[in-house]
């Protein structure tokens, strides 16, 4: 395929294509969705008369379901905390993909309910406290609890595992929270 400057302006039927291929291919939200077609319409014009029909075309695929963004969310959120990142991260992530405080508000409840075994993921992959070899020293500490801190985990839960000696792991109540 030549580059979009060799390309003939689009029109609704081509707007309407790319969006289709871009949810056909990737999982998206609204937000990411527009922005595509916007810099789409940027880089290749617009035929039209009448502004291009972005947010009706948003609105019919999300009316459609191929466009969730609750879903998306539940999804990035559950993927987040399996990797070891904790709730505000996770409503940070959320946000950067532009999903709405009403959409993101189960998948960082979720994450909140996941807070425990999510630091411990993360303490475990980088080999922090309870799952490291030796005891780290206070400076080895101090840059744990930052790494978990800049993860999204509470200072509480931070301290709970940089503060464990090795092979110790701590145990929140309920197996969720310190």
């Amino acid at each position: 395929m030549g580059s979009d400057r060799n390309r003939p302006p689009l029109d609704a039927a081509g707007v309407e294509r790319l969006a289709l291929d871009y949810v056909a291919r990737y999982a998206t939200t609204r937000a990411k969705l527009r922005d595509y077609l916007n810099r789409k319409l940027r880089e290749r014009g617009w035929a039209g008369d009448s502004p291009p029909p972005i947010e009706a075309m948003i609105a019919r695929l999300a009316e459609l379901g191929a466009v969730d963004d609750r879903a998306f969310a539940a999804s990035r959120s559950a993927s987040l905390a399996r990797r070891g990142y904790g709730a505000r991260r996770v409503g940070d992530a959320l946000r950067a993909a532009g999903i709405d405080a009403d959409d993101a508000a189960p998948a960082i409840e979720q994450a909140d309910a996941a807070a425990w075994r999510s630091a411990e993921a993360f303490a475990k992959r980088r080999r922090i406290g309870p799952f490291s070899t030796v005891r780290a020293d206070p400076d080895q500490r101090r840059r744990a609890f930052a790494a978990m801190l800049r993860a999204g985990h509470s200072p509480a839960i931070a301290h709970a595992f940089t503060a464990a000696a090795p092979g110790d792991v701590p145990q929140g109540d309920n197996g969720d929270s310190p």
